[in-house]
């Protein structure tokens, strides 16, 4: 899929999801669209979804399985992948996820996931590409990508905070990118998330100044020493420019996360049944409201349907919509 988009400059949605219901939503926009997309998973949802016992690894494994049950039967490829890990967090998130996939193998049946995120960014490149070498020596004999990340997103998102950066530090250099792709790409495959200025979280227009630019010259400075380039993705999706996204899309990106705006898709038609149905929703002045409006799945088919619309355009915008490799 990675290496489709790679020749067809477009890019796959990658979409977080942090329940069975926000995962169906996005499951939902592909397969009504016969698009091929990425689903992902982060630490903090992971936890969410775990419930009581609030295990990021038991949670992650449980959505993922979920997923290849339901997944099955669709006219489309959907990955699985898990988003942001940082370093304090792999040993509780990543390498037990990774050890499942690998007694999945032993047992002759294929990974649980498609890929993981190794989120060295706090690291200096030095220690960054250590770990990011042992994780990969683990998953690359299975087919499983890493992804890394070299430079800083901005923003907020998942108790990730980097919204006071050093400035620099949102901006990957060239030698940053070709120095991840000396360590990694004889290893298995990897996926860099370089930063160019992009943030998490949705700004208002003029707040974030992204420079596609500096994807373009990493990706020259590797194809000069190495006559290849590396698979880029791009983070912080939600509210970017359309114009910034296509440019991405002819500098190396494949994959573009977007999570906070399918957060408010996926909330917004709650609020809008809450204010229309507030009658029915409680039980005041001795009445016993109505049920058809309190029924959990009466509001949160609505927020399915907004966020399975919020998918839909992402893929649009990503020039990957209605594109699979099912079937072929």
């Amino acid at each position: 899929m990675l290496d489709e988009a790679q020749k067809g400059n477009y890019a796959l949605a990658s979409i977080n999801v942090t329940s069975s219901s926000t995962l169906n939503a996005a499951l939902a926009a592909f397969a009504e669209t016969k698009t091929d997309g990425i689903i992902q998973f982060s630490t903090g949802g992971s936890e969410f979804a775990s419930g009581p016992i609030k295990s990021m690894s038991t949670g992650a494994i449980a959505l993922a399985e979920y997923t290849h049950r339901v997944a099955a039967d669709l006219p489309c490829y959907v990955a699985l992948t898990t988003d942001h890990c940082v370093p304090d967090k792999v040993d509780k998130f990543v390498r037990p996820l990774i050890a499942e996939s690998q007694r999945r193998v032993d047992a002759g049946l294929v990974p649980l996931f498609n890929g993981h995120m190794f989120d060295g960014s706090e690291l200096s490149m030095v220690e960054n590409m250590k770990t990011s070498v042992e994780l990969l020596k683990l998953m690359g004999p299975m087919g499983i990508v890493l992804e890394v990340e070299a430079g800083l997103v901005g923003g907020e998102e998942d108790g990730i905070d980097n919204s006071s950066a050093d400035h620099s530090k949102l901006y990957t250099t060239p030698d940053d990118m070709v120095m991840v792709y000396e360590h990694l790409h004889a290893l298995g495959k990897f996926t860099l998330a370089a930063t160019f200025g992009n943030v998490h979280g949705v700004y208002k227009p003029g707040n974030v100044k992204l420079d596609p630019e500096i994807l373009k010259n990493g990706n020259d400075a590797i194809r000069a020493k190495y006559n290849a380039i590396a698979d880029l993705v791009f983070h912080g999706g939600s509210g970017s420019e359309l114009s910034d996204i296509h440019a991405t899309l002819e500098y190396g990106v494949v994959k573009m996360n977007v999570d906070t705006d399918c957060q408010y898709h996926y909330s917004r038609p709650v609020v809008d049944h809450v204010m229309k149905n507030y009658d029915g929703l409680l039980r005041i002045d001795g009445e016993m409201g109505d049920k058809k409006v309190y029924d959990p799945r009466s509001y949160m088919k609505k927020a399915e349907a907004g966020m399975k619309a919020r998918v839909i355009q992402a893929a649009t915008e990503l020039k990957s919509l209605g594109v699979s490799l099912y079937g072929k």
